[in-house]
C-alpha cells in the first residue's frame, strides 16, 4: 500500500539545522522514497513498510549524533 507523510524534523541544542536534516532527507532518499522539502517539513511518498522502516532509520542514525524531534502524519488517502 502507498502512503504520503508529512515529516518534520526538529535539531535541538545546536546551531546547525540544516546538516542534521539534509542528511536526514538523503536517508530517506536512499531508501526509495520520494522525498519533497519544504520550509517546515516534507513530503515522504512510498511504500507502507519502506517507510516506517525508513522511518526508524534515519531517526536512529540522526538520533546517535544528535538530539532531535521527529513528528510525521502519514495518510493512505493523500497521493
Amino acid at each position: 500500500m502507498k502512503v504520503r507523510a508529512e515529516i518534520s524534523l526538529y535539531p535541538l541544542k545546536t546551531t546547525e539545522l540544516s546538516n542534521p536534516i539534509d542528511e536526514f532527507c538523503r536517508i530517506l532518499q536512499a531508501q526509495g522514497l520520494e522525498v519533497q522539502i519544504g520550509p517546515m517539513s516534507s513530503s515522504v511518498y512510498g511504500e507502507c513498510k519502506d517507510l516506517f522502516k525508513a522511518f526508524q532509520e534515519a531517526f536512529g542514525q540522526l538520533a546517535e549524533k544528535y538530539q532531535v524531534v521527529m513528528t510525521a502524519k502519514i495518510s493512505n488517502a493523500c497521493r
